[in-house]
């Protein structure tokens, strides 16, 4: 089952039919612990619909926060401490690799999220720019994973490895996040041998391609739940990305015009232009 928002109400799609859904609020449908019993009940008895326009798709956010794991993957782990190492942090990263507490930052709020089909932005004060594609939970208000959805956590390189603390900045400005393009709604975890793979296109050729299995996640998705919730609350849900296992080489930056595609079966394609 998969979640929809667009810019005519909700959509729900089970086993290849389409259902509208009005009569709750999005918030209130995220922040639920059984989102696919909820979803189930909204939809029963009401008639399928052929489905809806590409174009009408929203970033599946409302006023939840977002939020991000950093150094879970081992080619993570290497690229951090490679664009770190001129300003002494790359021990650092090394040591948060291994480390039984995670690198956990916010990220983004809705206003600076885009979703699929919608631009997304680099820094005007950066000079190496990249689209950091992962796996994004959708986590209910008492810290349930019910969904799952693509994230793209745009950073900028140079700013993050000048200082580690300038992590915010690296991070966190308009048109920074996409999610999309809807959520699997899902009570198991995804299949260890998921992928996640990435395009991005220049001019219609292609620049970088990238593909990284979930085996290679080092940190278990509900323990990055756990941490996250430590005191803290997100009374209406909240998204977690889990990292990134594909980093462009250091001789690739993002440009204006790009376009990025990343990919997770089941969930579907994120796609985004560079603003």
């Amino acid at each position: 089952m998969r979640l929809f928002r667009t810019k005519a109400g909700f959509v729900v799609e089970r086993k290849g039919w389409y259902f509208s859904v009005d009569g709750e609020g999005w918030d209130l449908l995220l922040a639920q612990d059984d989102l696919r019993g909820a979803l189930s009940a909204l939809i029963e008895g009401r008639e399928s619909s052929a489905g809806f326009d590409a174009a009408e798709l929203l970033a599946p956010i409302g006023r939840q926060e977002v939020w991000a794991a950093g150094v879970t993957y081992y080619r993570s782990r290497g690229a951090r401490m490679e664009e770190s190492k001129d300003a002494g942090g790359g021990s650092f990263y090394d040591r948060v690799y291994s480390a039984e507490r995670p690198e956990l930052f916010f990220k983004s709020t809705a206003s600076r999220t885009v979703g699929t089909g919608g631009k997304v932005r680099i820094r005007g004060d950066a000079t190496w720019s990249v689209p950091e594609p992962e796996l994004t939970l959708l986590v209910s208000a008492a810290g349930r994973i019910t969904g799952y959805t693509i994230g793209n956590d745009m950073s900028s390189r140079d700013i993050e490895g000048e200082n580690p603390l300038y992590l915010p900045q690296a991070k966190v400005y308009s048109g920074s996040c996409a999610l999309g393009p809807g959520i699997l709604v899902s009570e198991e975890p995804l299949p260890a041998s998921t992928e996640i793979s990435i395009e991005i296109l220049r001019q219609g050729r292609v620049e970088f391609v990238g593909k990284v299995a979930l085996t290679e996640l080092k940190r278990d998705p509900q323990t990055l739940v756990e941490y996250l919730f430590r005191d803290n609350e997100f009374p209406q849900g909240c998204f977690l990305m889990t990292g990134t296992g594909i980093v462009p080489p250091s001789t690739f930056t993002l440009a204006s015009g790009d376009l990025i595609r990343i990919t997770i079966e089941p969930i579907g394609t994120l796609e985004n232009e560079v603003a």
